[in-house]
C-alpha cells in the first residue's frame, strides 16, 4: 500500500499542480505511478463539471464560461502537456532530419510555429467548449475525456520505442511495472469507453473512437519522425486527443442523434 500512495504522490507531483507531499522517486515508488496518471484527469474532469454548474448557477454567458473552462486544465497541470504540443509543433515544422527534430525537442525557445500552434489549439478549446459548455451530458463525456487521453499517453509510454534512451520517458518506462500497469490501463479505458456511451450513445463513441484514431496516428507519426516517443510527444498527442474529442463532440451535437 505504501508504494500505491507514493506512486500516487508522485503522479501528481510530476503532472500537476496539485500539492502533495513529497515523496522519494525511487523505482519502488514509481513503479506504478502511470497507473495513477488518469486520476489528474479526473481531478480536471471534476473540476470541469463543478465550473459549469456553478457557471449555470450564476447565470454566466457561454463566451465567459467557454474562456474559464480553456484554461482549468492547463491551471491544473501548469501547462506540462502544452509545453510538449509547442515544442513539437516546432520540430515537425522544421521538416529536419530525425536527430535535428530531436534537438529541436529539448530547445526552449518557441519558434513561429509553436506560437501559431498555441493559438489554433486555445481557439479551437474556445469554439468547442461554447458548443458544450452548458449540455450537462456533453460536458460529462468531455471529463471522462480528460482520462481517456491520459490512460492512453500511459499505455504509449510503456508500449512505444523511446526516441532516446535518456530520455524522462525511457527513465519512467524502465522503473514502471510495465505490464500490469499497461492493464491496468487498458481495464480503465475500457471502463471508460462504457461510460461514455452509456450517457450518450452515438457522440460517447465518437469521442472514444477519436481517441483511439488520434492514438494510432500519434503512434505512426512518432516512429517515422523520431524514431519512437519522447516526453514532449506524449504531450503532444494528450493535446491534440483531447481538443479533437472536445471538437468531435461539438461537432457531432450539432446533428439530431
Amino acid at each position: 500500500m505504501k508504494s500505491l500512495w507514493n506512486s500516487f504522490k508522485i503522479a501528481f507531483s510530476m503532472f500537476s499542480k496539485i500539492p502533495m507531499p513529497q515523496a522519494e522517486w525511487t523505482k519502488e515508488n514509481m513503479k506504478y505511478m502511470f497507473c495513477f496518471f488518469p486520476f489528474i484527469g479526473t481531478a480536471i474532469g471534476a473540476l470541469t463539471l463543478v465550473v459549469s454548474w456553478a457557471a449555470g448557477y450564476l447565470g454566466l454567458n457561454v463566451l465567459f464560461l467557454s474562456v474559464i473552462l480553456t484554461v482549468v486544465p492547463v491551471l491544473v497541470t501548469g501547462g506540462i502537456h502544452v509545453d510538449g504540443l509547442l515544442d513539437t509543433a516546432d520540430a515537425l515544422s522544421s521538416w529536419q532530419q530525425r536527430k535535428r527534430r530531436l534537438e529541436i525537442l529539448k530547445d526552449s525557445h518557441a519558434g513561429a510555429f509553436a506560437v501559431i500552434t498555441a493559438c489554433v489549439y486555445f481557439l479551437c478549446w474556445l469554439g468547442a467548449w461554447s458548443e458544450i459548455c452548458f449540455d450537462v451530458r456533453l460536458t460529462m463525456i468531455m471529463a471522462l475525456g480528460f482520462m481517456v487521453s491520459r490512460c492512453f499517453s500511459g499505455i504509449g509510454v510503456l508500449t512505444l520505442p523511446k526516441a532516446k534512451e535518456e530520455g524522462t520517458v525511457a527513465e519512467f518506462s524502465r522503473k514502471s511495472e510495465n505490464v500490469a500497469v499497461r492493464n491496468t490501463l487498458v481495464v480503465y479505458l475500457v471502463l471508460l469507453c462504457g461510460l461514455m456511451i452509456w450517457i450518450y450513445p452515438v457522440i460517447g463513441g465518437a469521442a472514444f473512437l477519436t481517441a483511439c484514431l488520434v492514438f494510432f496516428y500519434y503512434r505512426y507519426m512518432a516512429m517515422k519522425y523520431f524514431g519512437g516517443t519522447t516526453g514532449d510527444l506524449s504531450g503532444w498527442f494528450l493535446c491534440l486527443c483531447e481538443v479533437g474529442m472536445a471538437l468531435v463532440i461539438a461537432v457531432v451535437s450539432a446533428f439530431p442523434v
